[in-house]
């Protein structure tokens, strides 16, 4: 694969990894400029974050990627599912939403026990010299989206006829978009296949629809553990 194959999947990658990490902490996009801004370790526009998450900003400069790294090292250091500690909670103390937001959750961009990312570490990732997080790395590939739908509508049915529990499974499924409820629908019934980009969009919500039709195991999961048992892991 040359460079320009690297760069662009590293974009790709980079934007899951964002993307993940907004919505595993439910942050809004203001959360980390508010935060590199008010503690001074970087700087990166909510306009920038918007783009990173949607794969359209091509060359951040290097004071984003400081930004960023800056702030999951913080959060490694002083955050996390421990919560927070005092002297950030003080350094905060002025920004009553931002302490809040970090107060409801601030995980950083980690595997388990393996080093936490830094600015370096989150360049390579945009470039595509390595790999994000695997908890982070909600990539699809074309090849598997048929047989991940497939999955998704045996665990959702429960093997069932879907004219037997297709009220209870639609009832589950949270999104009120006409197109996109039809589009479940049909991969419910076996009419049709998620797109890999369609389904990689769709997997918020149907981590949601999961824990409330008590898949059984569906309350600890993730969204990257919903991914990885479709597909049998």
């Amino acid at each position: 694969m040359g460079y320009r194959e690297d760069l662009a999947a590293g974009r790709v990658a980079f934007a899951h990894l964002i993307r993940v990490w907004h919505e595993r902490n439910g942050w809004s996009h203001k959360v980390l400029p508010a935060l590199a801004e008010l503690l001074d370790l970087g700087r990166v526009h909510n306009s920038q974050i918007s783009m990173l998450r949607n794969g359209k900003l091509a060359s951040p400069g290097p004071e984003v990627f400081l930004a960023l790294g800056r702030i999951n090292q913080l959060l490694a250091a002083e955050a996390g599912p421990r919560g927070l500690s005092e002297e950030l909670r003080q350094r905060l103390l002025e920004r009553p939403e931002l302490l809040a937001a970090l107060e409801s959750s601030a995980l950083a961009v980690q595997d388990g026990e393996a080093p936490v990312l830094g600015p370096g570490d989150l360049l390579e990732v945009f470039v595509g010299l390595q790999p994000p997080p695997a908890a982070f790395d909600l990539r699809i590939l074309d090849t598997e989206a048929a047989d991940l739908s497939a999955a998704l509508a045996l665990l959702f049915t429960a093997g069932r006829p879907w004219r037997l529990c297709r009220d209870s499974v639609l009832a589950a499924y949270p999104a009120s978009k006409r197109q996109r409820r039809e589009r479940f629908t049909e991969v419910m019934a076996g009419l049709r296949d998620y797109a890999a980009a369609e389904l990689e969009a769709e997997l918020p919500d149907l981590l949601i629809t999961a824990r409330c039709l008590g898949v059984a195991g569906a309350e600890g999961l993730e969204a990257d553990g919903l991914l990885e048992r479709l597909r049998g892991g």
